[in-house]
């Protein structure tokens, strides 16, 4: 029953969503079984099937050796089994399904289009900066832009904090700073996050603003369903009321 539940629940997320998560979850389970899951919590590398040194972000071996597959996967490992990949799971389930399921609804390419968007901010920066895994950042600009369209919905942290909405990323930088981390990754994603809302959302209600941010026309063959055409006139046997009702059906079916 258990096993059940969660299939139905898996099956029932929205399509980007379950991609990100699903190799998200998939990418850091093969760097555990790579490591063997030492007691130490360190890689040792004994299986030799995927480490981390082969995920990471690095312009160097990204344009020179050709490795491209280095601008994904720095987004999809999130670190060792832990409290802070459990963390950073949760909220990029959580904030990824509530954008694509709330303001992004029916809007699949265009939710895409901001992945593409943010991620290629980010790589930018990555650049000029030595930043070698860059998902926490992306679920920080999630959580950013979700924030900032639910200005009105009030949050509580752990129980112990309560507070609007749009003050949440700050929440978990502060949270991350707790924990000893660099909060550069989280201002990296809020930073890609106002940009990709102002850019958005504020800018085009502005006097004399207009929409910079348009997906492109592929984005929208490949992920929207096509609407139906007004104009369209279909062939007589095609129509409504010229179908057989399941009356009519049955007495085809069943002859007396």
């Amino acid at each position: 029953m258990a096993y059940q539940g969660f299939a139905q629940e898996y099956l029932g997320m929205p399509a980007v969503t379950r991609a990100y998560t699903t190799a998200c979850v998939l990418t850091t389970a093969a760097v555990v079984r790579a490591c063997g899951v030492p007691a130490g919590g360190g890689c040792g590398g004994e299986l030799e099937f995927i480490t981390p040194f082969q995920l990471y972000f690095n312009p160097d071996l990204i344009f020179r050796k050709f490795q491209i597959w280095r601008l994904i996967t720095n987004f999809l490992f999130f670190g060792p089994l832990g409290f802070s990949f459990f963390f950073n799971m949760i909220f990029l389930y959580r904030y990824c399904r509530m954008l694509e399921e709330g303001s992004f609804r029916g809007r699949t390419a265009d939710f895409v289009f901001m992945f593409l968007f943010g991620g290629f901010l980010m790589t930018l920066f990555g650049l000029f900066a030595s930043l070698f895994f860059l998902g926490q950042a992306f679920t920080i600009m999630l959580v950013y832009v979700w924030s900032r369209r639910n200005p009105y919905i009030r949050m509580n942290f752990f129980g112990l904090l309560n507070f609007q909405a749009p003050f949440l990323p700050w929440v978990l930088m502060g949270f991350s700073l707790l924990l000893g981390n660099s909060i550069i990754i989280d201002l990296l994603g809020i930073a890609v996050g106002h940009i990709y809302y102002f850019l958005e959302d504020v800018f085009p209600n502005q006097p004399g603003g207009k929409k910079l941010l348009l997906t492109p026309g592929f984005l929208k063959m490949v992920f929207d369903t096509p609407e139906e055409d007004p104009n369209y006139n279909p062939l007589p046997e095609d129509r409504p009321e010229n179908q057989p009702r399941d009356q009519d059906q049955n007495q085809q079916q069943h002859p007396q």
